[in-house]
């Protein structure tokens, strides 16, 4: 069942569960996460950022409504880290029902202003969006990375009060100490619990957590009981994915697609499954 990012977050919120945002680049990673949502009867959010875009293309989006029209759960197709009015613009045109915005490496008044107007094109076309408030880490420079700071700012909870008051987003990414890409061995991952609640209760809407590979079980799970309600999952299937690609490619003689990446996938499905259960998700398709 195609829909809404607003349609799934808003339960989520009600019900206090998170729904795991699975960045895709390639259809057999996208079937993947279809299958495995299916399998443990969860919503799902199918995350493109700019960079997946360019790769997979704007023509394979109608194919990706199609097969989420034919699905037993929810999905909403949710444009990741949108940098500017027209990516939104682009996005609404070719089929996406859910966008990001991140307007958070700017001031304050000029990320209000590019949310408040993103809101303003997207919802008269019945299409939800996230937006960001404080900046997400950086672990590298690969393009999934781009959208983080060298420096956290943390999401002030007066400042996210006022942000959704005057952009009307339907749902809000904020920093608590995660990072985008894959943590080195001398950084322990560290969420700063006490802040989430605060926001939490300052805001009501659904909050989600960017850069949620590589933290903690105990902490994310934590952070979905204090009102989490979207994680984003990129390198973590991403690295299984390709990892099992180059080991089965070690192969002698296989070079057909049907050899190549079914196990790919199944590595792919084990780690997302696992993403669900921990966020709460599974069966959760029954309250759409």
């Amino acid at each position: 069942m195609l829909t809404t990012g607003k349609k799934i977050l808003d339960v989520a919120n009600e019900h206090n569960f998170a729904v795991p945002a699975f960045n895709i680049s390639d259809w057999a990673m996208f079937n993947g996460v279809v299958e495995i949502s299916e399998e443990t009867n969860a919503p799902l959010l199918v995350a493109i950022h700019p960079d997946e875009v360019s790769h997979i293309r704007h023509e394979l989006i109608p194919a990706i409504r199609e097969r989420a029209h034919r699905s037993s759960v929810p999905i909403a197709i949710h444009w990741d880290h949108g940098a500017d009015i027209p990516q939104m613009l682009t996005a609404l045109r070719i089929g996406f029902t859910s966008v990001m915005i991140d307007g958070s490496m700017k001031s304050f008044e000029d990320n209000i202003a590019i949310s408040r107007k993103t809101v303003e094109i997207a919802h008269a076309v019945g299409i939800s969006v996230e937006a960001e408030l404080g900046t997400i880490g950086k672990m590298d420079e690969d393009p999934e990375a781009e959208a983080g700071a060298d420096v956290i700012l943390y999401t002030d909870p007066q400042e996210a009060v006022t942000f959704v008051k005057q952009t009307g987003v339907d749902s809000l990414a904020v920093a608590i100490g995660t990072y985008h890409g894959l943590y080195p061995p001398t950084l322990k991952p560290e969420l700063k619990l006490d802040l989430l609640k605060k926001i939490k209760a300052a805001v009501g809407i659904p909050l989600v957590l960017h850069g949620g590979s590589g933290n903690p079980d105990d902490e994310i799970a934590q952070a979905v009981k204090l009102g989490v309600n979207k994680i984003n999952i990129s390198s973590d299937i991403k690295v299984v994915y390709h990892n099992k690609m180059r080991e089965v490619l070690l192969e002698k003689g296989l070079r057909e697609p049907n050899s190549i990446q079914p196990p790919c996938i199944d590595a792919l499905k084990e780690v997302a499954q696992h993403k669900i259960e921990l966020f709460d998700a599974a069966g959760k398709a029954k309250l759409y």
